[in-house]
C-alpha cells in the first residue's frame, strides 16, 4: 500500500513541476511581450508618428479591403450585364425573324384571298 501511495505522491509531483515549469515559461514570455510593449518612446514626437502609423494601417487596411471588395461585386455586375445583353440581342433576333415570318404569312394569305377573290368574282360573271 505504502508503494502505491509513494507512487502517487511521486506522479503528483512531477506533475506539479512541469506544471510550475510550463507556468514559469509564460510568465517569461509574458514579461518578455510585455516590457517590449512597454518600451517608453524616445520622444513624444516619436509617440505620435507611431500611433499615426498604426491608425493609418487599421484604416488603409479596412479601406483596401472594402474596395477590394467592391471591386469584385462590380466585376460580378459586369459579367451579369454582358451576360444579359447577349441574352437581349438573341431575343431581338428572335423578334425580328418571327415579325418577317408574321409578315410574309400574311402577305401569302392577302394574295391567296385576292386570288380567291378574283376567281370568285369570274365565276360570278360567267
Amino acid at each position: 500500500m505504502t508503494a502505491i501511495k509513494s507512487k502517487a505522491v511521486d506522479a503528483e509531483q512531477q506533475a506539479r513541476e512541469s506544471g510550475a515549469g510550463v507556468e514559469g515559461e509564460i510568465r517569461e514570455f509574458v514579461r518578455r511581450d510585455g516590457q517590449a510593449l512597454r518600451r517608453a518612446p524616445e520622444t513624444d514626437s516619436e509617440l505620435v508618428a507611431h500611433n499615426i502609423s498604426t491608425l493609418l494601417q487599421r484604416v488603409a487596411g479596412t479601406s483596401v479591403q472594402e474596395v477590394d471588395r467592391l471591386i469584385g461585386e462590380l466585376q460580378q455586375l459586369r459579367e451579369l450585364l454582358h451576360q444579359e445583353g447577349a441574352r437581349v440581342q438573341r431575343e431581338i433576333t428572335e423578334y425580328a425573324h418571327l415579325s418577317q415570318s408574321a409578315m410574309q404569312s400574311t402577305k401569302i394569305i392577302a394574295e391567296s384571298l385576292q386570288h380567291w377573290k378574283g376567281d370568285s368574282s369570274l365565276r360570278a360573271r360567267g
